[in-house]
C-alpha cells in the first residue's frame, strides 16, 4: 500500500484506506465519479492500490448511473465518488433512479468536518437530509478517528438487504487521512429451503388454477431466481409476461413467452383469461400508475413486502425467491393453456405495438430497433442494449429481442431520461466481450452528452443509436391544445459531428440503406460510433394507446 495514504505518526490504516478495503471486501469492480478535493484524491489512490480503477464521468448523475447498471449486471454493489456541495446535488438523480430500480449503489461525497463547520458556508448543504427520499442510509465519517471502514462496510449491508438500494457515506479530508478502526468480519448465512404458511397458501391457490399466468419482475433477474422461474414456468406450461427490467428472463423466442407487462392495456387480453396471477419479483415501482385492471386472485412473491398496496395478494411470501419457486413447482401440474393460445396472445400484442413504416420524415422506430438487430446477427455481436425514456422505447422494449437477463438495460422506475449513454458505457465496462448499444432520443442524449466524451476517452465498444426527431415526442403526444412550438422541440443537432469532434466515429443516415451501411461501419469499429437517424415520429401516439389505453 503506497506510504502516503498511511498516518504518518502510527502506519494504520487510513480511512481511505478502509473505505476502500471495505468496497474490495464487498466485491466492487470500479468507482465512477466527478472528484472534487477533500477527500476525492485520497479515495481514489486507496481504491486502485486494491485494483479498484476509478472511471471519470463528465457529470455526477452519470456517474452514478453508471454505479447502478455495473450493481444490475454483476450483482454486488456499485460506487460513485462526487465532491461535496454541487457534486451532491447533481448526484441526486441517479440517486433517485438507483433508488426506485433498486439498484446498490455506495456514493461517496467529500464532507465537512466540524472544525471546518465553525467558518465554512462555501458549498455547504445537508447533504445527508436532501439525498434521506432517496437513500436506504447514510453516516458521517467527517472528524478525525471516525470509523470510517465499518460504517462503509455496514452500508453497503444496507445497500444490498432487500429491497436493494443506494446508501451515502460522506467522508472528510480528515476522515480520510486519520488513522481508521479495524473493519469489522462480516459472515453470511447460506439460504436454506423454504417451507411455511405463505407459500403453502401459494401452493393451494396454484393447484385449483387452470390458466395461472406467471409475471417476472426486476428481482427475477438473479440467475438462480431465473431459473427457477423458467422451471415453473415450464412445469405449469403457463404463458410469462416480464418487465422492462426482466426482459430476457424468459427469452422472447420461448414459446411461453406472452409479452411486456406494464399494468396497461396491452397485456389486457392475456391477463382477462387467467384465473391465477403469480408476481414473481414484480417491483410495483415497475407499473405504470393506474389501478390494478385484473380480477385473477394474486401470488405475490417478493424478497421483501412491498410499500404500496395495488392489490391485496390471495398468498404473499417475501424472502429467498430462488427456493420459494423451486418449491412451488415441485408440485405444479400441467396448466390448461395451449401453445396455439399463447402464440395467438404474443401475436397479437405485437400487432398491437408495431409502428407504421417510416415515411419522408424518416425511419419507422420499429425498423430502427430491428434492423439493429438484424445487423448484430449479421456482424456476430451480441451487445447488451441500454434504452433511454422517450417515446422510442415503447419500439426498443417491445420489438428488441432478449434471451437473458440484463439483455435490456432501462430505468424503469424513474424512467429518466439521460440513462441510456452513462449505462451502456458500464455495461461496455461491465463485459467488453459483448460491448453495448444505447438507444436514445435526441433529448436524452442532449441531457447526457458530455457522456460522448467519457465513452470516447475511454474507448468502449459502444454503438450509440440516436432517434432524431427534434422533439420531447412523448411529451408531444400528451399535449392538450396549442403549445408554442419552441416548448417541446429545437433545432435538428448534429450528434454525429458532435460526437466526430470528440474522437469518436459519427454516422448519420436519412433511410434504411443508410442506416444499414452505418450500422455495419459502426459495428465493424474497434471503439464507441454513433449512428444519428431521421426518425418518423408519426406511429407513436397509436402505439402508446395500444400499449396504456
Amino acid at each position: 500500500m503506497p506510504d502516503a495514504m498511511r498516518d504518518g505518526t502510527t502506519g494504520a490504516m487510513t480511512g481511505a484506506e478502509a473505505v476502500a478495503e471495505a468496497l474490495a471486501m464487498a466485491g466492487v469492480a470500479r468507482i465512477f465519479g466527478v472528484p472534487g478535493g477533500g477527500s476525492s484524491l485520497d479515495l481514489i489512490a486507496a481504491a486502485a492500490a486494491r485494483g479498484i480503477p476509478f472511471i471519470l464521468a463528465r457529470q455526477e448523475s452519470a456517474a452514478v448511473i453508471m454505479a447502478a447498471t455495473e450493481a444490475e449486471l454483476s450483482g454486488r454493489p456499485g460506487a460513485a465518488l462526487v465532491t461535496r456541495g454541487p457534486g451532491v446535488s447533481n448526484a441526486a438523480n441517479g440517486m433517485a433512479q438507483a433508488s426506485l430500480d433498486r439498484a446498490p449503489v455506495l456514493l461517496l461525497a467529500d464532507g465537512f468536518g466540524g472544525a471546518e463547520r465553525a467558518y465554512a458556508n462555501h458549498q455547504f448543504l445537508d447533504q445527508v437530509a436532501m439525498l434521506a427520499p432517496v437513500t436506504k442510509g447514510a453516516a458521517r465519517a467527517v472528524e478525525s478517528g471516525a470509523a470510517a471502514g465499518p460504517m462503509a462496510a455496514t452500508l453497503l449491508q444496507t445497500a444490498m438487504a432487500a429491497p436493494r438500494g443506494p446508501v451515502l457515506l460522506e467522508l472528510s479530508a480528515a476522515g480520510a487521512r486519520a488513522p481508521a478502526m479495524a473493519l469489522p468480519v462480516v459472515g453470511t448465512a447460506a439460504a436454506g429451503a423454504v417451507a411455511g404458511p405463505a407459500l403453502a397458501a401459494a401452493s393451494r391457490l396454484l393447484a385449483g388454477a387452470r390458466r395461472p399466468v406467471l409475471i417476472a419482475g426486476l428481482e427475477a433477474t438473479d440467475p438462480a431466481v431465473c431459473a427457477a422461474l423458467r422451471q415453473l414456468a415450464a412445469s405449469l406450461g403457463c404463458p410469462v409476461l416480464v418487465t422492462y427490467k426482466a426482459k430476457g428472463v424468459l427469452p422472447d423466442a420461448d414459446p411461453l413467452f406472452g409479452g411486456v407487462f406494464t399494468g396497461g392495456q396491452a397485456e389486457a387480453p392475456i391477463l382477462a383469461e387467467a384465473d391465477c396471477i403469480i408476481l414473481a419479483g414484480a417491483d410495483p415501482v415497475e407499473f405504470i400508475p393506474q389501478p390494478w385492471r385484473f380480477a385473477a386472485p394474486v401470488i405475490e412473491l417478493g424478497t421483501a413486502p412491498r410499500p404500496l398496496a395495488y392489490r391485496t395478494p390471495a398468498a404473499a411470501y417475501y424472502g429467498p425467491l430462488a427456493p420459494a419457486l423451486a418449491t412451488l413447482a415441485e408440485g405444479a401440474m400441467p396448466s390448461g393453456w395451449s401453445a396455439a393460445a399463447i402464440a395467438a396472445h404474443r401475436d397479437r400484442w405485437r400487432t398491437a405495438l408495431a409502428n407504421a413504416p417510416g415515411g419522408n420524415r424518416g425511419i419507422s422506430p420499429q425498423a430502427v430497433v430491428e434492423l439493429a438487430q438484424a445487423a448484430c446477427r449479421t456482424a456476430g455481436a451480441d451487445p447488451r442494449v441500454a434504452v433511454d425514456a422517450g417515446a422510442h422505447m415503447f419500439p426498443a422494449t417491445t420489438f428488441w429481442q432478449a434471451s437473458r437477463p440484463g439483455d435490456l438495460l432501462i430505468s424503469n422506475g424513474l424512467a429518466t431520461m439521460g440513462f441510456a449513454l452513462p449505462a451502456g458505457i458500464a455495461a461496455a465496462l461491465h463485459d467488453p466481450a459483448r460491448g453495448a448499444l444505447a438507444f436514445t432520443g435526441d433529448g436524452g442524449l442532449l441531457m447526457a452528452l458530455g457522456e460522448l466524451a467519457t465513452a470516447a476517452v475511454l474507448g468502449v465498444k459502444l454503438v450509440v443509436v440516436v432517434f432524431n426527431d427534434s422533439t420531447l415526442s412523448l411529451i408531444d403526444i400528451k399535449k392538450a391544445g396549442e403549445i408554442p412550438p419552441a416548448a417541446l422541440g429545437w433545432p435538428m443537432a448534429d450528434f454525429a459531428g458532435i460526437f466526430t469532434a470528440l474522437g469518436g466515429l459519427g454516422l448519420r443516415a436519412r433511410n434504411e440503406v443508410e442506416y444499414q451501411a452505418a450500422l455495419a461501419e459502426a459495428l465493424a469499429a474497434p471503439g464507441p460510433a454513433l449512428v444519428d437517424v431521421l426518425v418518423d415520429p408519426g406511429s407513436y401516439p397509436a402505439q402508446i394507446k395500444a400499449l396504456r389505453g
